[in-house]
């Protein structure tokens, strides 16, 4: 299961260092949302042995984090920058191909609470609404988190912004690289992020302000989230597989949303073999998972015997 989880996180870093793609959603397709969900939740409010079983669940799953969003900071949003259009086809495939599977595993969830579908519509609703009215038509270069440029007023900004960008990255379909982008922070973060790892700590305090909104922003958005699983799962459900319906258009725009904006995905710039390759990553996965998890399951009956 190690190898599982780190894979889990690599790839929820991937999602959440792009424009228009959600860590959440990663974490929904890949079927362990409730658990990352109720691990979070664990750490804050669980007993001593929740609390350790939750933080070898999370260790796993960040230490995939961290090396996958180092990696995006330094190599891989130049690549997804240069080819915006292949990668944005891939999620497109992505999303698509995980939505049957989503429906399939909470089938009986949603076939009881068939009246709640007007939930789905408020999702789809929201994403396409924030992708729609985003304001950024550039980066906001203009910013940077510098030590010197640190005003009362602009560390209260950073710390705002990474409480609700990190809100938006726990749930599916709401990409927080984008709300970011729409605070105008997208590439100040990840260009400060990418210079502290040069070994050039002036922007260090701006980087620390904006995780420790980060830290606040995922214990307040954990609770709520795992209150509504467990209370109206069913709504939940119809407005998570809204938001990823959302998510699409979302894809879509992305392009719009880069330093040097470029057209929206369409026709001719739409890459069908990376949308298959996007379409086929999730049954793979989904058998990776299997494969690995009844393995897990053997082990455990072996040290039982």
């Amino acid at each position: 299961m190690y190898i599982l989880n780190f894979i889990r996180g690599f790839c929820m870093a991937l999602a959440d260092s792009v424009p228009g793609v959600s860590g959440g959603t990663i974490a929904f397709i890949l079927g362990f949302y409730d658990d990352f969900v109720n691990s979070l939740n664990s750490i804050i409010s669980g007993t001593k042995l929740d609390r350790i079983r939750a933080f070898k669940f999370l260790s796993k799953i960040g230490l995939g984090w961290i090396i996958g969003f180092i990696l995006s900071v330094l190599f891989i949003t130049s690549i997804f920058e240069k080819n915006i259009y292949e990668i944005n086809s891939l999620f497109l495939g992505f999303i698509i191909a995980s939505i049957p599977l989503i429906v399939k595993s909470e089938k009986k969830t949603l076939e009881s609470n068939k009246r709640n579908i007007v939930f789905l519509i408020i999702g789809i609703i929201i994403v396409g609404a924030m992708t729609y009215f985003n304001p950024i038509t550039s980066n906001g270069s203009s910013f940077s988190v510098k030590l010197d440029n640190l005003s009362f007023a602009f560390i209260l900004y950073i710390f705002i912004s990474g409480m609700i960008a990190i809100s938006a990255m726990v749930l599916p379909g709401i990409s927080g690289s984008t709300i970011l982008l729409i605070f105008g922070l997208y590439t100040p973060i990840l260009n400060a992020i990418k210079q502290i790892l040069q070994l050039n700590f002036e922007y260090l305090p701006g980087v620390v302000i904006f995780g420790c909104g980060v830290l606040i922003g995922i214990f307040a958005t954990i609770r709520i989230v795992r209150s509504l699983l467990r209370k109206f799962r069913g709504e939940t459900m119809y407005c998570i597989i809204g938001l990823m319906i959302g998510s699409i258009y979302a894809v879509i725009m992305g392009p719009k949303s880069l330093e040097v904006p470029m057209p929206p995905l369409s026709i001719p710039t739409f890459s069908i073999v990376f949308f298959i390759i996007g379409c086929t990553l999730v049954p793979a996965l989904e058998k990776v998972k299997s494969v690995l998890e009844e393995k897990h399951s053997n082990a455990d009956n072996k040290c039982s015997i």
